[in-house]
């Protein structure tokens, strides 16, 4: 487990105002734990997306959405899970922070059969991971080591229906079309050099 307390002064304050201490307590003594469950694996692996949180180093937050193909996300061993960082708009607001400040939450949902788990942990940026060779289209390969994994309450997840998968999430044998941005006289003096596009 972290060494950092589950919950601050601020959680405290607000759990005495609505007398939920002791759920609280309770719910982080019975479901958050520090190694992927055979569960948890099946969860994530077969999620196509997920939430990604960080904060500069003043702790001013950013939340991004990463998106790839079932799978895209994968768990190396107990503690550990590694996803790819692909082709975006260059501003690299989440890795950049990441840099600075490696503490991160993750939140992965199903919307179909509503569930949702959270994890909270260190993340670190990789360029030359011999698993970025699973991944093409693949920029950098991002490490979390889990500090906490629990689950939470699904109840006000709306159900919806995957109609497809993005064009632009890579796989093996497909390569994904420009974005049309990309492609607007504002953007394409300004995209990288030699990236065909890319950015």
């Amino acid at each position: 487990m972290s060494k950092d307390a589950m919950y601050h002064q601020g959680s405290r304050q607000l759990q005495d105002q609505f007398d939920s201490r002791r759920i609280a307590d309770r719910l982080e003594q019975v479901t958050v734990h520090t190694a992927f469950t055979e569960a948890d694996r099946r969860f994530i692996e077969g999620c196509s997306m997920f939430f990604l949180a960080t904060a500069d180093e003043q702790g001013r937050p950013d939340c991004s959405y990463k998106g790839g193909m079932p799978g895209f996300v994968q768990i190396q061993d107990e503690r550990t899970l590694v996803f790819p960082d692909y082709d975006g708009n260059g501003m690299f607001r989440s890795l950049g922070n990441i840099r600075v400040n490696a503490q991160v939450g993750l939140l992965f949902i199903n919307f179909e059969q509503p569930a949702r788990l959270r994890l909270n942990g260190v993340a670190s940026l990789h360029e030359d991971d011999a698993l970025l060779a699973e991944y093409p289209g693949a920029q950098l390969l991002v490490r979390v080591v889990a500090e906490r994994i629990f689950p939470n309450c699904p109840r006000y997840i709306h159900k919806m229906e995957l109609v497809e998968h993005s064009i632009y999430a890579p796989q093996p044998d497909h390569t994904p079309p420009e974005p049309a941005w990309k492609q607007m006289t504002e953007f394409r003096d300004a995209l990288p050099h030699g990236s065909g596009g890319q950015g």
